[in-house]
């Protein structure tokens, strides 16, 4: 009788467990629009999530530890003329949020240390190019200051948020129907693009060219989301012909089979998946499920490997990751969730077990820290870097919140022109600042003259 082996991983017996009552946010109206984002962001200083607003588009920030029950009468930030559809927080400044709103505007806000104490109405930045509505925002991970959108005008743009300008256009001809996901590759040379087209898309966005396409990853007619996962490998979630939930693995390098595809259930929630670099844990959360499921992705077949599954009684309507820095590394956190519930947000760690209470180099090796590897014009001329890594051992400290500049002594026109694809400043905006560089250099002709005047004037007296 032959018996079965059993595959050895340190995360074979990874277990969730819910925040006890006193550490959730309760009482809070979670936003009622539909649509498939996670309406939640979490970083080391704050957890914010999209809330319903009447008259308008708002979001709730609160301070990490501020927990219980959240007054009626909390600031909100809401500057949104129409619902908020996204948010996100910058990677690289745990102060500063971009959201994308129904009002077709992105609008990028900086929040005091300690939280909000007034309604946040003036952001420090609003990004005006998109003419539709915008569903995705979403930061480079190592380049300071470069923020993507992408709207439902099948448009996305990539903004170099410290002039507040458009510096890099993918047009209709790239996506011709809406964009269901977008993610950038750990180093942000890449974007992967999921589109109602049925294709998933894996772009250089400096060059506006396609790099690899993969024609109906998933053969049934739901949304499909895509994300970067380990060693040039791409992760997607989608349905079946007989709408039969899947999620499949793929090398970028050849997309004709996937290397694992596996069926999971009939539900009809949309899958977001949130992907550990770290562990190479990929964490699959349905919007409208009551479970989060989880898979170890390993560089041998069959490559895709199912953990385990939290299970809980309610549903969610929204999720928010953690970044590593912002885990107890003393408890053997490897991951934290932030489950959205009708009126409450409910952290979810995710544990591994130990007996011993020193720190486990093994489940925590050197993760992205919070300094940019390269600045918006270093990756904007082509360079790339991965993340500059920092330890877990001695706990993370949060470093003194940046002032978050935006140059706008260019002329206004600058932050409205939005480029073609490709890189490129569109014509018009080039004209636009010629014309501007013309009309000062004639008001310097003309003051060098009036100098002149007064000079030979006070000569003669």
């Amino acid at each position: 009788m032959s018996r079965q082996v059993v595959r050895s991983s340190k995360f074979r017996h990874v277990f969730g467990q819910p925040a006890k009552a006193d550490q959730c946010y309760e009482d809070v109206r979670v936003s009622q629009t539909t649509w498939d984002s996670g309406f939640c962001a979490v970083n080391p200083k704050f957890v914010a999530l999209i809330c319903e607003a009447s008259g308008g588009g708002a979001f709730l920030v609160l301070p990490l530890g501020k927990t219980g029950r959240v007054d009626k009468n909390v600031p909100t930030v809401c500057g949104h003329t129409a619902p908020v559809l996204d948010i996100a927080w910058c990677p690289h400044n745990d102060n500063v949020i971009a959201s994308g709103s129904e009002d077709c505007t992105v609008m990028v806000w900086e929040i005091p240390d300690g939280g909000l104490t007034l309604p946040l109405r003036e952001p420090v930045v609003t990004l005006e190019g998109h003419t539709k509505r915008v569903g995705i925002v979403t930061w480079h991970p190592t380049a300071q200051n470069i923020l993507l959108s992408a709207g439902c005008d099948n448009v996305i743009l990539v903004w170099d948020v410290g002039t507040g300008a458009a510096v890099l256009t993918l047009g209709p001809d790239v996506h011709p129907d809406t964009i269901y996901s977008v993610d950038w590759s750990r180093d942000g040379a890449l974007i992967c693009t999921s589109c109602r087209d049925k294709r998933v898309r894996i772009i250089e966005p400096r060059k506006g060219t396609v790099a690899a396409e993969k024609d109906r990853p998933h053969e049934g007619t739901r949304p499909v989301h895509a994300v970067f996962v380990s060693e040039g490998k791409i992760l997607t979630t989608g349905f079946s012909r007989m709408s039969e939930r899947q999620v499949a693995l793929w090398d970028t390098k050849h997309l004709e089979e996937p290397l694992s595809l596996q069926e999971l259930d009939t539900s009809s929630g949309v899958l977001l998946p949130f992907f550990d670099p770290d562990t190479n844990i990929v964490y699959l959360c349905g919007k409208g499920d009551s479970s989060i499921r989880y898979f170890e992705i390993t560089s041998e077949a069959p490559f895709l490997h199912y953990l385990s599954m939290f299970s809980s009684k309610e549903s969610q309507r929204g999720m928010g990751y953690m970044p590593k820095r912002g885990l107890e590394v003393n408890k053997c956190e490897i991951a934290r969730f932030y489950k959205l519930h009708e009126r409450k947000c409910e952290p979810i760690a995710m544990t591994v077990p130990r007996k011993s209470d020193l720190f486990q180099e093994d489940l925590y090796p050197p993760t992205a820290g919070p300094d940019p590897a390269l600045t918006a014009e270093e990756w904007l001329g082509g360079q790339d870097a991965g993340p500059l890594l920092i330890s877990l051992k001695d706990g993370y400290v949060p470093p003194k919140s940046r002032e978050l500049r935006v140059n706008r002594g260019l002329d206004s026109t600058r932050r409205r022109a939005v480029p073609e694809a490709g890189g490129t400043p569109s014509s018009d905006a080039v004209s636009r600042l010629e014309e501007e560089i013309r009309k000062l250099q004639t008001t310097v002709q003309e003051l060098q003259k009036r100098l002149d005047r007064l000079e030979e004037t006070v000569q003669a007296k």
